[in-house]
This record gives C-alpha cells, structure tokens and sequence, in this order.
C-alpha cells in the first residue's frame, strides 16, 4: 500500500511537471498552485467524493467507534441522519457561495466579507488545529501496528509520516485525491473482511443482533431532553448536525476539494457522494462494534485484563479472529494506517494552502514567481510533516497535556463556524463586530472545554457504561484496584469540597452538556456578542455602511435582503492587501 501510494505521487509530480513545461512562461506561475492546491479546478467528481470520505475517515474513528458501541450502545449510530441534516446546509447555504467566488482559500471569504483580520484569525485557528490534531491520527495506527507486530512506535511512525509527506510534496492534490482512493479501497477491504469472518464466528448477523439487544447495546433512539447526556435524540438533531457542518463547511482540507471540481452542479453530485459514502462506512464501523461486544458479550476483555486500553479493543478482536490465518492481520493494520495516511495527507495539502494563500500572498509587495510559489507550497509540506512527526513521538509521553491540545482544538471550531455563519447569514455584522465576536466565541469555549475536561478527569462528570459479563471466561478475572481507589478517593474528595447542593449545582453547569451541542453554543455566542458589538458600532456612527457584494451572502439570504440593504455586483478586487 505504501509503495503503491509512492508510485501515484511519482506519476502526478511528473506528469504535473510536463503540463508545466507546455504552457507559456506568463502563465505558469498562476497554474503552478492552481494544479498543486486545486488540480486545476478540473477534477472528476467520482474520485474527489471518495476523497472527502477518506478524509473524514482515520483510525481514530475506526477505532473509537468501535469502542463507542461497546462500551455505551447504538445512540452515537443515529449522527448518520445528522450528517444527511449537514449536507443540506451545505448543500444551500455554504457550497453555492464559496464556489461562485472561486477563492483557493476558504479563510479568503472572511477577508472579503469583513477584512483581513479575520482571515488571519481564521487560517491561525485552522492551521493550529490540524497542527494538534496530525499526531494523534498517525499515533493511532502506530500503536496498533506496534501492538500486532512489537515494532516499536518510534520506527513506524516517521516512516510512514515521510512517505506520505513525499507523495503529498510531490504530486500536489491530484496526487492525494488518488490515493485517498487507493487508501480507501484497502480499509473498506479490511472492514468487510473483519465484519464478514467475525460474524460467520459469532452465528451469523442474527445472532449478533440477539445478543446486541441482550446486552442493552442495540437500542431505540432516546427521547430525554437532558442536555447533560452523552447521545440523544434531541442532541443528534440540534447540536450534531452543526459539530459536523463545521468540519465541512470551515475546513480548509474539506472546502479545496469542493473546489477542484469545475462546476457547482459537479461540487454537489460529490457533497451526496461523500454523505452517502460517508454513511455507509459509518454503518459498517457500527457493525463492527455490535459484533465485538457479540464476540465478547460473556467475557469482557477489559474487566479481564486482556487489554490495557478500551480502543484496544478491535485490534485484540482482529487478532483473535484470524489468528489461524497468517497476513490478514496485515489487512487490517494496511487499512488503518490507509485511513491514517488519507487523513494526514489531506491535512498537509490544506495547511500547504493556507500558509501560501493566507500567511505569504497577503504580505508580499511583489507577486510571487514560480519557483517562490514552488518552495512555499512544497516547503510547507515537510515543514508541517515534520512537526507531526516529532509530536507524534511525544504523544504517549505527554498524556494531560495532549488532551488539552485536543480540547483547544476542539475550541476553535465553534468560533470559526460562527464566523462563517455571520458572513454568510447575518448581512447586519461588520467587520467589527465579528472580530470580537470570535474572540467572545474563542474565549467562551477555551473555558467551557477546560471546565469539561477538568469535571471529567475530577471525576464529578462520568458517563455511564452498559452491563459486561466475565462469566465465560474461564480464569479469574484480576480487577484493577488501583484504578478503582483512584476514582472512589476522587469521589471522596469532590463529597469533601462541595456539599450536596453545591455538588447537585456542579452537576448541571454548563459545561456539563454534551460535547455534540458544544458547537450549538459556541457558535451562538459568536453571533451574538458579533450582533451586539455591530449594533453598538453603528450606534456610535463609527461604521460607514457599506455595499456588501451579493456573492458573499447565501442565495436566500440574497433574495431576502436585496430590497432592504444595498448590494453592489462590483466583485471584491483581486489584490487583497
């Protein structure tokens, strides 16, 4: 898989790299980073689609899916109907905006809509998202990969991360969009063929699905309206849909593929093709955790100290499951270190584009020539591949700290979102007014997903597990009585600090609510505090109004609003500084 990954990087550098040489000197600098960034808007919907699937797809989910169902049951399963609820708005409101205004950049939209601060603020948070974020999708395969082979992480892992920063340097987006496809086929190889064996071990689908309903772990949608659960009804249908709309609409890795493609029509036949695709993976991931739990429904690796880890799981089960067959263990390292790699690449290509469109071109008094558009773009690559790699090295030493790296990241996207929402929705914002109110918005969510955090790790908020068994299997089960004295003496100690009323308030603060409404609120808070500070702006007369160009306003809102503010069809100028 990794040679054949190489060979596609090989072929798209060069056959890039002839197209170049045929085209008149004058030009090749504008197609140089039109064909590395977006392939010369030219793409085929077909292979962009599935690339946007493999994007979403590392083995971050394909493991922690998995462990999901186990451990909590099937209400994480209905988000498919949220991801349907997220491609419509998309589909209308997003999609139609960034592709008439042909920007290789998503971040650009913001400087165009309010001015230039918000374009840095938006490609920082981008950038130091994906930043925190890279390590941790090829740390995962890594562990896997070292728990089947005993190869230690410090090896794979760089090796891995430099063949995919070759073929992604290399070859540009065509390049990755390839090989997403090529990656995408050996994980959905590897899935089926997990799926397929284990069920014909366990009985047949019947009988998974008869102990899954045993086990509590198949189960109706949960009609609570408790905003403090884990999964819900009411929170797949209010505040995941938004959790997945801003990995969509605001990520640059998603948006340049939109954008590869020449027309609307065919940027929308993808966005089906990747909710579809999208869709059908996650139900075969949630198949895959029925079956685990059908596997080990009398005798529970992790009450057994089978295994360290709870996304330990699958991996133990494939072991088990084609012990007796040599290399199709090496399927299923293969297909999650293709989900791994897809993901990493697509990360690299986005953060080769915001460092040239958004921290260099804005800057620079003179247009960049080829070479210098050439090194920017390529240099990035290795640049950002070699901090993954170093990060990597240091996730399993960093514990607190990298999850506090995740929770940042995971604070950015709220804000973000609501940036884009003011742009695109809310004609009344200004520049100033949605300046701080990202700010509100970031610092909201810094101190919302810190206090989460820190309830989870004190021990005041938990989520309870569904019923495991030990009664099959046929030794005595060793518990962990350090781990369990660890909790019992934090419980000890939140009693000791708070009362019972003040514990009863701690457990319905805010930050208590789901992860999934998270981005709901974040975003609110953005628009808000954005509306206010626009309203107080012009109140004081500090703000000129100003036409605003009808292509950064979603279709309807253009309709809605073309009689009641002035609209100029004067486009935004081209050199943007």
């Amino acid at each position: 898989m990794l040679a054949v990954s190489i060979m596609i990087g090989i072929f798209f550098g060069y056959r890039n790299h002839m197209q170049r040489k045929s085209r008149p000197q004058h030009s090749r600098n504008m197609t140089e980073a039109q064909d590395y960034l977006v392939g010369g808007r030219k793409m085929q919907t077909f292979p962009v689609a599935v690339s946007l699937v493999a994007s979403w797809v590392s083995g971050v989910p394909m493991l922690g899916t998995a462990t999901e169902i186990y451990l909590y049951g099937t209400q994480f399963c209905y988000i498919v109907f949220s991801m349907v609820l997220a491609g419509l708005l998309m589909n209308y409101l997003f999609l139609p905006v960034f592709h008439e205004l042909q920007i290789t950049s998503t971040y650009e939209y913001l400087q165009r809509r309010f001015d230039s601060r918000m374009r840095l603020i938006g490609s920082i948070l981008f950038a130091l998202a994906c930043i925190l974020w890279m390590p941790i999708v090829i740390y995962v395969p890594a562990m896997v990969f070292n728990q089947v082979t005993g190869v230690d992480i410090h090896v794979i892992t760089p090796i891995v991360c430099i063949i995919c920063m070759f073929y992604t340097s290399i070859g540009g987006l065509k390049a990755v969009v390839w090989t997403d496809v090529l990656q995408s086929g050996v994980t959905l190889l590897a899935l089926l063929a997990v799926l397929i064996k284990g069920t014909y071990d366990v009985g047949g689908p019947a009988e998974v699905v008869r102990r899954s309903i045993a086990g509590e772990r198949l189960e109706p949608p949960n009609f609570d309206p408790n905003p403090t659960l884990r999964h819900s009804f009411w929170i797949m249908l209010l505040g995941a849909p938004l959790w997945v709309c801003e990995g969509i609409a605001c990520s640059q890795d998603m948006v340049q593929r939109f954008l590869a493609l020449p027309t609307l029509n065919d940027a929308r036949k993808a966005l089906k093709g990747f909710v579809i695709g999208w869709i059908g993976i996650n139900v075969t991931f949630f198949m895959i955790g029925l079956l685990v739990y059908a596997t080990y429904h009398e005798c529970d690796p992790l009450t057994a100290q089978l295994v360290k880890a709870k996304d330990q799981l699958l991996p133990f089960f494939v072991m088990e499951t084609f012990a007796a067959y040599p290399g199709m263990t090496g399927v299923f390292v293969a297909g999650i270190f293709s989900a791994a790699l897809s993901s990493l690449s697509s990360a690299l290509n986005a953060l080769s584009a915001v460092t040239l469109e958004d921290f260099f071109k804005p800057y620079c008094r003179k247009p960049l020539t080829e070479k210098q558009t050439s090194y920017i773009m390529r240099g990035s690559v290795l640049v950002y591949g070699a901090v993954a790699v170093m990060l990597s090295l240091l996730v399993q030493h960093l514990g607190t700290v990298m999850q506090l790296a995740m929770t940042l990241s995971a604070a950015s996207a709220a804000p973000l979102l609501g940036m884009f929402v003011m742009g695109i929705l809310m004609p009344w914002v200004n520049g100033t007014g949605a300046l701080y109110g990202g700010i509100t918005g970031l610092l909201t969510m810094f101190y919302m997903c810190y206090n989460a955090q820190y309830s989870i790790a004190a021990g005041s908020r938990t989520f309870d597990t569904k019923p495991v068994s030990v009664a099959e299997c046929g030794y005595e089960v060793r518990y962990n009585t350090s781990i369990h004295s660890i909790f019992m003496d934090a419980d000890k100690l939140i009693e000791q600090e708070y009362p019972d009323s003040e514990l009863e308030q701690l457990e319905t603060s805010i930050y208590h609510i789901s992860y999934m409404y998270f981005t709901l609120f974040g975003m609110s808070v953005t628009c808000v505090a954005g509306t206010v500070v626009s309203s107080l702006v012009k109140l004081c007369g500090r703000d000129r109004d100003q036409p605003i160009d009808p292509k950064l306003l979603a279709p309807y809102i253009r309709k809605k609003q073309s009689t009641d503010i002035p609209l100029t069809t004067r486009s935004a100028p081209s050199n943007l500084k």
